[in-house]
């Protein structure tokens, strides 16, 4: 009973400092107060601060200056006709002498350096020499991309095939989609190429979802959502949430949490994929696709929506959706 007692509790914390988490993301523009975030969490402002910065291992100051220097860093590739000022703006700095301080001090290179290319060898908050900071004009070398238009103006349709991996092909297509409620357990940690870990992670979500008749819809929705850049964030510090989807009066807690995927365009990669492959498969949508498109990305979360049980594959291959926020270049 003590056991039971001491897991609810803990899963009630875990709760209430993932609303944190969302609402810090959400409102990243904005002054955010000690006052205000502790408020969300419904805890006493004096021992907030302490509670947050044991169970994230970041003290919230720290936290929500990382959050907006990591956005402003993917920002400044991915949109580069705003300016620099603007962006910092957008993260929630208070000026631009204090975001290029900022950046400089996370990443030994001034935003516009960043900019013009330098972020290929000092991703990963400084470390040089990442593998995983591969420039945009190299990785579009490793695609063929070729258009087609359908009839509505709405959705457009590419093909992109890996130069190097001739099985690697798909179509991407451009639609608007609606909201999307979703329960979700939150993972803060490595996760690449970690089968056994996403599978936990889904069997504790539908261990939940089962008895509360949350997976006998056919139109029950697989997902995983991705918060942080990995090119960018810290192994240790990227934020993973696995999902389902439901409805939006659905009552959650503990260490389920609940969210709402944004409504807007999303560029949608399908694939037929090897378990190995989902690296090769944003690539093919950041980097052979997106560069081609007439689009930009978006600031809305990325996901990954998960069509087949892989086990009764053939081929034992995944079949899955990308979806890439954009908008207008």
């Amino acid at each position: 009973m003590q056991g039971f007692r001491q897991r609810y509790l803990r899963e009630e914390y875990t709760a209430r400092i993932n609303k944190v988490i969302d609402y810090i993301e959400s409102n990243i523009s904005k002054d955010l107060s000690l006052n205000e975030l502790a408020a969300v969490a419904h805890f006493s402002p004096f021992h907030f601060h302490r509670i947050f910065s044991a169970m994230v291992g970041e003290t919230l100051n720290g936290f929500v200056k990382r959050l907006r220097i990591e956005r402003a860093a993917t920002m400044l590739v991915q949109n580069p006709r705003k300016s620099i000022t603007e962006i910092a703006f957008e993260c929630g700095f208070s000026g631009s002498s204090a975001f290029a301080r900022a950046f400089q001090e996370t990443f030994q290179v001034s935003a516009s350096e960043w900019r013009a290319g330098k972020y290929s060898r000092t991703s990963k908050n400084g470390k040089t020499g990442s593998k995983e900071g591969k420039q945009i004009s190299n990785i579009k070398q490793d695609f063929d991309v070729q258009s087609s238009y359908t009839d509505s103006m709405t959705r457009q349709t590419w093909r992109v095939e890996m130069k190097n991996n001739k099985e690697l092909v798909t179509n991407v297509e451009v639609k608007d989609i609606p909201d999307m409620h979703v329960a979700y357990i939150r993972h803060i940690g490595p996760y690449a190429g970690d089968e056994q870990l996403f599978a936990n992670l889904f069997s504790r979500l539908c261990a939940w979802a089962g008895p509360r008749g949350l997976l006998s819809s056919p139109e029950t929705k697989f997902i995983t959502i991705y918060h942080d850049n990995p090119d960018i964030t810290e192994e240790s510090k990227l934020r993973t949430d696995v999902c389902i989807s439901v409805a939006p009066d659905t009552q959650v807690g503990g260490e389920i949490g609940k969210a709402t995927i944004p409504a807007g365009k999303y560029a949608i990669g399908h694939f037929e994929i090897a378990p190995d492959q989902y690296g090769d498969a944003w690539n093919a949508v950041y980097g052979g696709w997106l560069p081609e498109s007439g689009y930009q990305p978006d600031d809305r979360p990325c996901f990954e929506l998960y069509l087949n049980d892989p086990k009764q594959h053939p081929e034992g291959k995944h079949v899955v959706d990308i979806y890439a926020p954009v908008k207008p270049m």
